[in-house]
Parts: C-alpha cells; sequence; structure tokens
C-alpha cells in the first residue's frame, strides 16, 4: 500500500468515526420512556435533534408500541392507520438520517388521543446535540463515554499511521 493511501484511509478512518462518534442518542420521554404519563411536548422542547442521532423508544412491549406516522394531519388527528412504519419491540431505535420532521405515536388505542406522540424536527450541522434529558441515566452516561472513547482511539490510531509514514 502507498503512502498516499495510508494517509487517506487514516482521514477517512477519522472522519468517519468521528461523525458517529458525535451522534446522539435520544430516549425518548427521559427517564420515564415512551409512556402515556409523560409530557412529550415538555420533552422535545429545547432539544436538538440532528441528522445520524437516533431516537431510543423504551416501553413495555405488549402494552405499547410505536408507529410513524407520514403526515402532520395523520400526527395531529392520531391517525395511527395510515401508519409508514410500525415497531413494537421495547427498545426500538429510530436513526434520524435526514433533515426535516417525524411523526410518532402509540399504536395502542387511545393512547395517542391522550398525548403519546412525539414531533421530532431533525436539523443538519455540526454542533453536537442537546442531552437527551436533564437527568442523568447511565445509559445516556456511559454511551457518552463510550463515544469519547472511541474518539480518543481512533485519533492516537490515525496519528500513528500517520507517525508511521513519516518514517518510512
Amino acid at each position: 500500500m502507498g503512502r498516499e493511501n495510508t494517509v487517506f484511509l487514516a482521514l477517512l478512518l477519522v472522519a468517519l468515526v468521528t461523525k458517529e462518534a458525535f451522534a446522539a442518542q435520544h430516549v425518548v420521554g427521559g427517564s420515564q420512556g415512551w409512556d402515556e404519563s409523560t409530557d412529550f411536548n415538555s420533552w422535545v422542547s429545547g432539544k436538538t435533534f440532528k441528522v445520524a442521532d437516533q431516537l431510543v423508544f423504551k416501553y413495555s412491549s405488549g402494552l405499547h408500541s410505536v408507529v410513524e406516522l407520514g403526515s402532520e394531519s395523520a400526527y395531529k388527528s392520531c391517525d395511527i392507520g395510515s401508519a409508514v412504519n410500525t415497531m413494537n419491540s421495547g427498545e426500538d431505535v429510530v436513526k434520524l438520517n435526514k433533515p426535516g420532521t417525524r411523526y410518532f405515536a402509540c399504536g395502542t388505542l387511545g393512547h395517542c388521543g391522550q398525548g403519546m406522540k412525539v414531533k421530532i424536527t431533525t436539523v443538519t450541522g455540526s454542533a453536537p446535540s442537546t442531552p437527551a434529558s436533564t437527568s442523568s441515566s447511565p445509559t445516556s452516561t456511559s454511551a457518552a463515554s463510550d463515544s469519547n472513547g472511541i474518539v480518543s482511539f481512533v485519533l492516537i490510531a490515525a496519528s500513528l499511521v500517520v507517525s508511521l509514514f513519516f518514517m518510512f
């Protein structure tokens, strides 16, 4: 492998891992999770959701589900029959892969009408996303630590590759 290829691969690796490391994971509803008692409007307010972030819906499987609705009118009227996606694992992960607004509701009869729905607007940008909740949870803390560890590892590895390039 030529020197140019080695440096290019090292820089590409750093760019790819760094982008993923700065993506945030948002547990929908914070510590309460995806539940009828959660005020999702309050949970969303003040948060920034960026492309590459992930939403994690945590709930009791069988009691709730997550349906993604295709329009704001379906969201407002709780028309879960028009769902574009349905999830029911109890810990569903949704990657925010492009800017725009997405609409989610509980598929259990009556829950959406009781407020168990959330509208997420995703933006592009390079600044880190806002934390998933004001209270720290073990999941979000360990995820942040893991991301920082990955970034450090990749930067050190890239530095070593570049150093080796100049040694030979």
